[in-house]
């Protein structure tokens, strides 16, 4: 039998693990058809992480893998980890950040305040800022680590602004942190925000918080669709917001959309 080099073992042992945890967020909490579906969906989704780690060089170690990308005119190194599908990069990010990169014109961020919610590894809102952006960066406490080390180093000496890192949790005390109109963004950005992570309707409730009438605020959302859930979700995001689909791409199976409230 052929063994594994270490980096895969390792990597492999991260992934039953995700998958045990995240099965045991589940258990108890939908009924048995459904909780079937939502396994299903969840060992997909880990499923994909690992394909990615899957192509990581043979010195990375720890489950830490580095991509590096060339976008808007500098090359970006993002440091991932297994830990978390936070800490991974996924296709809507990529996707998006090569949008705004190729649609200046249309999508100017030079000098606008940029809100990202679920910013995972900082790519997007590293992007936003070489654009000329002023961007605060969001996520769940355990992920602002990462976060702010890819931020730094991505950003450091390149930029009009240096981006700032706080942590939201999705519909939880968005009024007391985040007070309109004291805090107002030109853009709010969000990237493969959607997946079974069992917050769907605090994440709509977060981005009409940041995008509400009389705001002229400008919802980005890029997402791969992958299951059900993607499309339950596009339906009320499309009911919730003046909404347009600014771009599908069919081999990554992203769908970019730009949204505005509803007065």
């Amino acid at each position: 039998m052929e063994t594994l080099p270490k980096v895969s073992q390792h990597v492999q042992e991260k992934h039953q693990i995700m998958e045990n945890e995240l099965d045991d967020k589940q258990d108890g909490k939908l009924p048995a058809e459904e909780q079937g579906v939502a396994n299903e969906d969840q060992n997909m989704m880990a499923g994909e992480a690992l394909d990615r780690r899957n192509i990581w060089e043979p010195s990375v170690y720890y489950a830490l893998g580095n991509e590096f990308f060339y976008i808007a005119g500098h090359d970006i190194s993002i440091r991932e980890s297994m830990d978390t599908f936070g800490a991974l990069i996924w296709p809507g990010g990529i996707a998006l950040s090569q949008f705004l990169e190729n649609n200046q014109q249309q999508l100017n961020l030079m000098d606008k305040a940029v809100l990202e919610i679920g910013a995972g590894t900082g790519l997007l809102s590293i992007v936003a800022s070489l654009l000329g952006a002023w961007v605060t960066a969001t996520d769940l406490p355990d992920i602002l680590s990462n976060l702010t080390f890819n931020l730094l180093r991505n950003t450091r000496g390149r930029c009009r602004y240096t981006p700032q890192v706080s942590a939201l949790t999705w519909a939880q005390h968005l009024q007391r942190d985040f007070p309109y109109p004291a805090f107002h963004y030109d853009y709010v950005l969000a990237a493969d925000v959607v997946y079974p992570h069992g917050s769907i309707n605090e994440l709509l409730e977060t981005m009409q918080h940041f995008c509400r009438p009389g705001s002229r605020t400008t919802l980005l959302w890029a997402n791969k669709i992958r299951f059900q859930s993607d499309l339950k979700f596009t339906e009320s995001f499309e009911s919730s917001f003046n909404t347009t689909l600014l771009a599908e791409l069919p081999q990554q199976e992203v769908r970019i959309y730009k949204a505005t409230a509803k007065e």
